[in-house]
């Protein structure tokens, strides 16, 4: 395989030096963002079954006022939206085999909160910022009256958001999107769970995604992997997505340009509401070897794990899109499961995507595509919450078990 499409990013970066892709200023920061995944990596629990051990999970039981508009904002889940994965993590942990309810028993303390479902309840209301903000200051005011929490200034206590970490820091009053609850000082030390971390903070911790593979059992799986692995790839490229008119710095459109310039990739366009089921976008990346995933309105794509879970390898432009986000689901080497191409090289019109993909090997796409599918693939998908999996670790598993570790750490 050529190494320049798999290139580690963090590797060119360090190679090219300080040139007009990276100041002095973001190379140390990448190199923060570095230091950080490797200690989220160091939390990475070996057991494959949860070990409590003395450590237990004790889940919070809000005080009525918030538990009201926690049940409000429960109430405008939808499917296709991000913020289900608070319900693949919620509802399982309350039948985790470590819950305990003495709080003196436990190390891990899960504060229920709706922080993601909270923000979109504001977000088509003519409301002011300190409204929106009015259930997350609470929240913490009222923990800080707990003994747990004073105990260790929140650093054992988790919060599962569901969102990007951008929608909770709001730095001032001239934005009016999203809630400060990430912003305020008592909310550094706790462990928040993310689609999309904030790559400078390292108590924000990324998790999958949510796709619409939710399996039940291990026989899920098993057929699942092995529809994946003998599909019919017809198609060597193929992108699910649309342009972005009011982001000239975006490269999507340059990337449709090519895709529609060549009979190798196939072009699905989210801007027809083609994209509205997922299944016509699971249909195609089941058909295609390889999938674009361009950033979007933000780094991270939900259509980053629907590639993955059909086998379709990823093109990544931005190590920020995958490879700085989830330390716990997918592994440090990249070269394993992606293709890499620097964004700047296709804004400068220095590589055709179609063509450079066109180098790599057959035998190179199918050791990665074995890779993912049987490696990767049932620790990215979160199981039906009343899934029983006994042989696979799925997304949820991983997270507590890592949590767990974690915490025993303090």
């Amino acid at each position: 395989m050529h190494a320049v499409l798999l290139e580690n990013p963090v590797d060119r970066i360090v190679k090219k030096g300080i040139t007009k892709y990276m100041n002095e200023e973001v190379a140390n920061a990448v190199k923060v963002v570095e230091e950080q995944l490797q200690l989220h990596r160091s939390w990475v629990s070996n057991s494959k079954q949860a070990t409590c051990n003395g450590r237990g999970i004790y889940v919070y039981e809000l005080p009525p006022s918030i538990g009201r508009a926690n049940s409000r904002a429960r109430q405008r889940m939808v499917s296709d939206s991000p913020v289900l994965v608070r319900a693949y993590i919620s509802f399982p942990v309350l039948k985790h085999p470590c819950r305990v309810y003495n709080q003196n028993e436990a190390k891990l303390f899960y504060v229920p909160y709706y922080g993601g479902l909270d923000i979109l309840r504001w977000h088509f209301k003519n409301v002011s910022n300190d409204v929106k903000d009015s259930l997350a200051l609470d929240l913490v005011k009222w923990l800080e009256s707990r003994t747990p929490w004073a105990r260790n200034s929140g650093k054992d206590h988790v919060f599962v958001l569901g969102k990007i970490s951008w929608d909770f820091r709001r730095f001032d009053n001239s934005s009016s999107w999203g809630t400060r609850l990430l912003e305020l000082n008592q909310m550094q030390n706790p462990i928040k769970l993310l689609i999309e971390r904030q790559p400078w903070h390292v108590n924000d911790i990324g998790i999958p995604h949510p796709t619409h593979f939710h399996p039940q059992s291990d026989n899920n799986v098993v057929d699942w992997q092995l529809k994946i692995i003998r599909s019919n790839r017809k198609n060597l490229v193929s992108f699910a997505g649309a342009a972005r008119p009011g982001a000239p710095d975006n490269i999507r459109s340059m990337l449709i340009k090519q895709c529609t310039n060549s009979v190798e990739c196939q072009l699905l366009n989210c801007s027809s509401g083609s994209c509205d089921k997922p299944e016509s976008i699971i249909e195609l990346f089941m058909e295609s070897e390889f999938c674009l995933q361009p950033p979007g309105d933000s780094p991270t794509r939900k259509s980053v794990f629907d590639s993955l879970i059909s086998g379709c390898i990823p093109v990544l432009f931005d190590p920020f899109t995958a490879y700085y986000q989830y330390p716990w689901h997918l592994p440090q080497d990249h070269e394993k499961y992606s293709v890499f191409i620097d964004k700047e090289e296709v804004r400068e019109v220095k590589v055709n995507v179609v063509e450079k993909l066109m180098e790599v090997p057959a035998m190179g796409r199918e050791e990665m595509r074995k890779y993912i599918v049987y490696e990767l693939l049932p620790g990215l998908v979160y199981g039906n919450p009343n899934s029983e999996l006994e042989k696979f670790q799925d997304a949820f598993t991983i997270t507590m078990n890592n949590l767990l570790e974690r915490v025993s750490r303090l």
